[in-house]
């Protein structure tokens, strides 16, 4: 009996001993040629098969390390995979510096370059919004990206519709139609499915933005005047991801997000899908709906194939059904009944699919071939009228790079189609059938370690509209004291369609066809300048601040004209829409809070009415503060958003206004919830002018400079199964 209890003893003073050979280290990890902290690198404990992502001070803490030697593995893309070995304990300070990696992981980070560097490497200006922050959107609005573009500098949401929530991209003061909406460099969202499109993206499958402000099409073909935003989607990983995601709001809207993804050897697959339903939500009692009721469901499956090291395939399919409709309350939950008459009704499908082979020929040099095609059925329905169509674009791109010592080139070819085929039953028939051809060629030279220069030409031939020389240029100067520059411009085109704000704004009512014999495509040309600079204030503080100068111009602007009977008629401008202005952006972080300040001055004038007014629904100032605080456990951040005066198109100037948000999350083992505080104070176009003007039985809408839903409160979860935090 001694011999046991002996042995018990001795067992339990062993474990204790092992136990208490255990240490918290903390590893801080910066750049070897800054001294920087990096965010987000990875810290990799080979043997414990345990990990931690750095912090904004560049640190990862892990707790209960046993003593002992220990292999690590730090990576960070962009950078070279550190391995090294440390000794647990250790008298000094736990800090490795991470070399610049070159060109070896780049095309991870930025795919709207067409380049394989880092953002920091590339002489055009790439805005990036990264998976943390596109979370953080995705808690405050679960059902679409609107959120995620609305708080970014100089990109404004314009809403055309009360009873639709239609909404279109305006970048730096320019319509939407001038913007390039992409999802894994495919222009999917175009023409007809545009200003729906917005509504019809959820962002839980999505790991990255890029936008790219200024004329794009030189990469990218027509339409990219203003810029372009392409949606980056996640890949599977050999690790399985599951995210579910339910969201509830106290104006009666539900929201469920799944998204799943793994990968083997050789194949891997992600699996998107959402529902969404809304009940027409009327804040201030006016008896019409501020956001209509909405019945959508989106689906993303994708198969990915590796046959070997060097070459990927994958096919994906895109597909929505959204039916919503807003308008009179009670005409909505009870039919019609006296005056209650108006709504407006948009039921609308999609489905595209994409296609992608890219294998590496050699270790500096990669042939690629893309296509998609894309099908889009929408059907509008006012009082008396209905506006019915059809439209199928498809996207063929086949491309080739090469990267020398010095330079990285691609060259590529593409077709692109679009067919609009409106209801056989319609009054005004607008069927329009374009067909573009294109090829480019792009360059990237390092002329010295300071010094890059980029340079570009595309030739588009349109079968309607002809031939359009794209040429464009870019200098990047950056030094080693956190100092760098960028300089570029050039030319972008837009072939007329029938797809704008103005005939949205009308239901696109009595608008007449695009008469291509007497219209032409709008042209433009653009330059911007930037300013960066980063470095640490009292060695806790970390500080950056980018500023932009900025200037576009449009010749045969497409302009939407009443004519002596009653229709609407489409012309060019006889001057220029010009567009000018400045961005400010500032950021300061703090051990675990951070702070973003934003400025944005847009001076966007209409050159061709007498005294060149500024444009309408844009506002001269916008400004922005979000602080954020994040840790392990909790993740809480306050907004404030500032919009000017603006000018609506009969010449009115609208009040300027000021909205708030409030986010909180908790994360635990097996995921996160959260409450989110949207707009609450509550500013919203009603409380400063009608938003539905009489007679009840046919109203007449005001257009829209400020936000129409008022304070959104809503609570979720997120549950992650196959999560690794460790949270209490």
């Amino acid at each position: 009996m001694n011999k046991y209890i002996l042995s018990i003893l001795l067992t339990i003073i062993m474990c204790f001993f092992a136990k208490a050979q255990t240490s918290d280290i903390q590893i801080k990890v910066i750049t070897e040629s800054e001294s920087e902290p990096l965010l987000g690198a990875t810290v990799y404990f080979e043997q414990l098969e345990k990990g931690a992502v750095t912090d904004f001070d560049g640190i990862a803490t892990f707790t209960n390390i046993p003593d002992g030697q220990h292999q690590i593995i730090i990576s960070y893309i962009g950078f070279e995979t550190l391995k090294t070995t440390i000794q647990i304990p250790n008298n000094s300070d736990l800090i490795f510096k991470l070399k610049s990696g070159g060109n070896e992981l780049d095309e991870v980070v930025i795919q709207s370059s067409r380049s394989t560097r880092t953002v920091k490497k590339i002489p055009t200006r790439i805005e990036y919004i990264g998976a943390e922050e596109l979370s953080e959107k995705a808690i405050m609005n679960p059902t679409n990206i609107s959120m995620v573009l609305r708080e970014s500098t100089g990109i404004q949401m314009q809403q055309t519709s009360l009873s639709s929530g239609n909404t279109n991209i305006r970048i730096q003061g320019l319509d939407g139609r001038y913007t390039q909406l992409l999802r894994d460099g495919f222009p999917l969202y175009g023409g007809f499915s545009s200003g729906l499109s917005i509504l019809q993206i959820p962002p839980l499958d999505l790991q990255q933005f890029e936008i790219i402000k200024g004329s794009s099409s030189t990469l990218y073909g027509g339409g990219a005047i203003a810029g372009l935003i392409n949606m980056v989607s996640k890949t599977p990983d050999f690790e399985p991801d599951l995210d579910i995601m339910l969201t509830q709001t106290q104006a009666l809207g539900s929201t469920a997000n799944v998204f799943y993804s793994k990968r083997n050897e050789k194949f891997g697959v992600s699996l998107y899908g959402s529902g969404h339903y809304q009940k027409a939500y009327d804040p201030e009692d006016d008896g019409f709906s501020n956001l209509p009721k909405t019945k959508s469901i989106s689906f993303n499956p994708k198969i990915f194939y590796y046959p070997s090291d060097k070459t990927t395939f994958w096919f994906g399919l895109n597909g929505t059904y959204d039916e919503r409709i807003g308008g009179d309350i009670t005409k909505i939950e009870n039919g019609e009944n006296g005056i209650h008459q108006y709504t407006e009704e948009n039921t609308s499908k999609r489905l595209s699919s994409q296609a992608v082979y890219k294998t590496q020929l050699d270790s500096v040099s990669s042939f690629n071939i893309k296509n998609s095609v894309s099908f889009f059925d929408r059907n509008l329905a006012i009082p008396d009228f209905t506006f019915d169509g059809k439209q199928i674009n498809s996207f063929t791109e086949i491309s080739y790079q090469k990267e020398t010592e010095k330079a990285d080139w691609i060259f590529g070819v593409n077709l692109y189609t679009s067919n609009f085929d409106e209801n056989d039953d319609a009054t005004l028939q607008r069927d329009q059938t374009d067909v573009t051809y294109g090829a480019f060629a792009n360059n990237i030279y390092d002329i010295s370690d300071s010094w890059i220069l980029e340079t570009g030409l595309r030739a588009d031939y349109n079968t309607d509209f002809g031939f359009f020389p794209l040429p464009r240029v870019s200098l990047l100067y950056k030094n080693t004291t956190g100092f760098s520059s960028r300089i570029g411009g050039g030319l972008g085109y837009k072939i007329p369609d029938i797809f704008t704000e103005e005939a949205e704004f009308v239901n696109f009512e009595n608008v007449l066809a695009i008469d291509k014999n007497a219209l032409k495509a709008e042209r433009s040309y653009g330059v911007n300048l930037d300013f960066n600079y980063q470095t640490r204030l009292f060695e806790t503080i970390g500080f950056s601040v980018n500023q932009l100068f900025y200037l576009t111009a449009i010749n045969n602007g497409l302009l939407l004209n009443n004519t002596d009977n009653g229709f609407f008629k489409y012309e060019n401008a006889t001057d220029e829409i010009l567009s000018k202005g400045a961005e400010t952006n500032i950021k300061f972080t703090y051990k675990d809070f951070r702070w973003f300040l934003n400025y944005a001055f847009i001076d966007t004038k209409l050159n061709y009415l007498a005294g060149n007014p500024q444009k309408p629904l844009t506002a001269k100032h916008n400004a922005g503060s979000i602080l954020m605080y994040e840790s392990d456990k909790w993740r809480i951040g306050y907004e404030t958003f500032y919009t000017g005066k603006q000018f609506l198109s009969n010449g009115t100037e609208t009040t300027d206004f000021v909205t708030m948000g409030l986010l909180a999350m908790r994360n635990f083992k097996f995921g996160s919830v959260f409450v989110n505080f949207e707009n609450f104070t509550d500013r919203r176009q009603s409380r400063f002018t009608p938003l539905v003007l009489p007679p009840h039985e046919n109203p007449e809408f005001p257009e829209i400079y400020a936000p129409t839903d008022g304070f959104i409160f809503s609570v979720g979860v997120i549950i992650k199964p196959f999560g690794n935090e460790d949270h209490d």
